[in-house]
């Protein structure tokens, strides 16, 4: 045998053994990011199952915020137009008219004689009630004389004490005679004094209803003449019951008037009613117009805007946001935590797809559009989107 083939092998070289150790440990490396890069895509798909999953469990919702109602300030209310002083002229003199000396369209001042009575049975009651005083005064001045004459004559005794109190008391009571008629007269003149028809006041005459021999009777329900003070007017406005705390006195307003279109005239609230009525639910008011000029006529139709009103509106919301329950109409709210609150609301008027919320609502709460009927206190929402206002939608 050869002695070379039978002698063991010699050992490896150390270069070589530090070269399987690095192939070694970049084998390692390439296994574990091997493993780690199939790791990571199942922990992010698994993260985002997770996520996904959790948001389903989460209800998505749409929110809207309640918006101011439209004001009502400016709308043009129907009024009335009427004189500041208006009285219809009566006789208290019965007769017959004798003369009339205005006409309707004319001017008068306060005392101006408008028509004149012929009172023929006044005047033999008067004539007869100053014979009936001079009779009076007569028999008084003879009462006078004799009571007189019997409080002399007592003295001496001549007449009894009972003679001379009766005539003192004759003489009292030829006094009250005289007064009697003296008052009557008094009330007579006067009387006869109503024969002449005179104005109470400035105004126009804006109707007359006698004419000349017409039979006159004092006291009775046919006026003669018909007087308006018409320098300034009185405007008549029924405001609805929800303008009714921006109206006030002293506050402008703007009447128009149908026949004058484009303008405008300037009026002053002088007072209010001080109760709705209930049967219109409107507050009856008062304006003051100046009419110095005469072209706005009593009587006519206009309408009138409060320029100043600034009424409190009430809150609206769509009709698909309301929860009809039990416990009353509610409506679901979302707490910035993202929990849920239902809350009570007052109606008010409905305006088909908005309603009027009186009371239970800011305008900063955000409302559930179109809630679900098992919504319930306390769940967790997720709002999809900003809040949006109800005037916006």
């Amino acid at each position: 045998m050869n002695p070379q083939h039978n002698s063991p092998s010699p050992a490896p070289h150390p270069a070589r053994r530090v070269r399987l150790g690095r192939l070694g440990f970049v084998a390692a490396l390439l296994i574990a990011a091997a493993f780690v890069a199939g790791l990571l895509p199942r922990l992010r798909a698994r993260q985002i199952v997770a996520t996904e999953t959790r948001e389903l469990a989460t209800p998505t919702v749409s929110v809207v915020s309640p918006a101011p109602g439209r004001r009502e300030d400016t709308i043009a209310l129907p009024a009335e137009v009427k004189p500041l002083v208006e009285a219809p002229i009566y006789a208290r003199a019965s007769g017959y008219l004798k003369r009339w000396l205005v006409d309707i369209g004319a001017n008068v001042k306060a005392g101006q004689l408008l028509a004149e009575i012929d009172t023929p049975e006044l005047d033999q009651d008067l004539a007869r009630a100053r014979a009936e005083l001079a009779r009076a005064e007569a028999g008084l001045a003879l009462a006078q004389t004799t009571a007189a004459r019997w409080t002399e004559l007592l003295k001496t005794a001549s007449v009894s004490e009972q003679e001379t109190a009766e005539k003192k008391a004759d003489l009292a009571l030829k006094v009250a005679a005289v007064e009697a008629e003296r008052a009557n007269l008094h009330r007579l003149e006067n009387l006869k004094g109503f024969a002449r028809v005179v104005a109470p006041f400035d105004g126009t005459i804006t109707a007359r209803k006698t004419d000349t021999g017409q039979l006159i009777t004092a006291g009775g329900s046919h006026e003669l003449f018909q007087l308006a003070q018409t320098r300034t007017l009185r405007v008549f406005v029924s405001v609805p019951q929800t303008l009714v705390r921006a109206v006030a006195p002293g506050q402008s307003a703007e009447v128009t008037f149908p026949e004058l279109p484009g303008r405008k005239f300037q009026a002053k609230v002088v007072r209010t009613a001080g109760a709705v009525d209930a049967d219109s639910r409107t507050l009856l008011t008062e304006l003051s117009l100046d009419n110095a000029r005469g072209e706005l006529l009593a009587g006519s139709y206009a309408q009138v805007r409060f320029i100043e009103a600034r009424s409190t509106t009430a809150l609206t919301l769509p009709s698909n946001a309301l929860l009809f329950r039990g416990e009353g109409m509610q409506v679901g709210l979302v707490s910035p935590d993202g929990k849920v609150a239902l809350r009570n609301i007052k109606l008010g008027r409905d305006f088909g797809k908005a309603v009027e919320v009186i009371e239970g609502l800011t305008p900063t709460d955000r409302v559930i559009l179109n809630p679900s009927d098992s919504l319930t206190a306390g769940a967790t929402v997720r709002v999809s989107g900003p809040s949006q206002t109800a005037a916006t939608r």
